[in-house]
């Protein structure tokens, strides 16, 4: 009897795996108790590593990840079958059909400039399969991370052309923001409309960094990769002089923050 690495793996052994894990009779127990919920977060997780994968510039992670986002593909469609919905090559071939009527400048006589003048066709596209008349900000997912959220938002509404038309007005957007949430913080602050205004700073500062041609998520990460980074080196510092971080003192530990800056730039 052949072993299932005596011959490259295809989509239908995954399928095939995945039936096997589902059996009522002999399947495994924890598979069989999940659901499109439970299963949803972990959805989410998959795409986050292969995202971090692809910041962290390694492949092997990177094939890894694909493939454990790939099986939540196939389990949300096996969790469909059973229910009597639709299976996994119903998934493919609505993509393909998608992929297809969405690229007429690539498999019909379309013609399309450049990527830009592609993205603003796209996005008609997507409006006349859900109707003239449903807003072009519906097919924003409201489970997206908000920063995310955030910079398709405003993407979908540049693309009709509510927009700023240089980063002139963002920058002063922002520095009004900003102003904003300082004059809530002076004196008996309001939680609910500091709330509010630094969900407006926020939102601006997506703005700015979406007309820089930055993606707000990747910037974020990077700074968050940036801060553990350096507060790493501060704790050693603080190791190697004997000292606890919380009785160091802001003074000291600005001092060692610095000392890391300088390490990362090669100082």
């Amino acid at each position: 009897m052949s072993s299932t690495q005596d011959k490259p793996a295809s989509i239908d052994s995954l399928l095939c795996i995945m039936e096997r894990l589902r059996d009522p009779q002999g399947g495994c127990p924890w598979d069989l108790q999940q659901d499109f919920h439970s299963i949803a977060p972990y959805t989410l997780e998959e795409a986050y590593e292969v995202v971090d994968a692809i910041e962290s510039n390694d492949q092997d992670a990177l094939r890894e990840e694909l493939g454990d986002l790939l099986f939540q593909v196939v389990f949300h469609s096996q969790l469909a079958s059973e229910a009597g919905w639709f299976g996994f090559e119903d998934v493919v071939t609505s993509i393909c059909d998608k992929m297809t009527r969405r690229h007429p400048h690539v498999f019909a006589d379309a013609v399309v400039a450049d990527a830009e003048e592609q993205t603003r066709e796209w996005e008609k596209h997507k409006q006349r399969e859900k109707g003239e008349n449903r807003s072009i900000l519906d097919g924003v997912v409201t489970g997206l991370p908000a920063l995310t959220q955030a910079d398709k938002l405003q993407r979908k509404a540049a693309s009709v052309g509510f927009d700023w038309p240089d980063s002139s007005g963002v920058f002063a957007k922002v520095s009004e923001e900003l102003d904003e949430v300082r004059e809530e913080m002076h004196g008996v602050i309001d939680h609910d409309a500091l709330l509010d205004e630094c969900g407006d700073l926020l939102f601006a500062v997506v703005n700015l960094v979406r007309h820089a041609g930055i993606d707000p998520e990747s910037a974020l990460r990077q700074g968050n990769r940036k801060f553990v980074r350096r507060f790493q080196r501060v704790e050693a510092s603080c190791a190697r002089s004997g000292i606890a971080m919380s009785t160091a003192g802001i003074d000291t530990l600005s001092r060692y923050w610095e000392q890391a800056k300088r390490a990362e730039h090669g100082d």
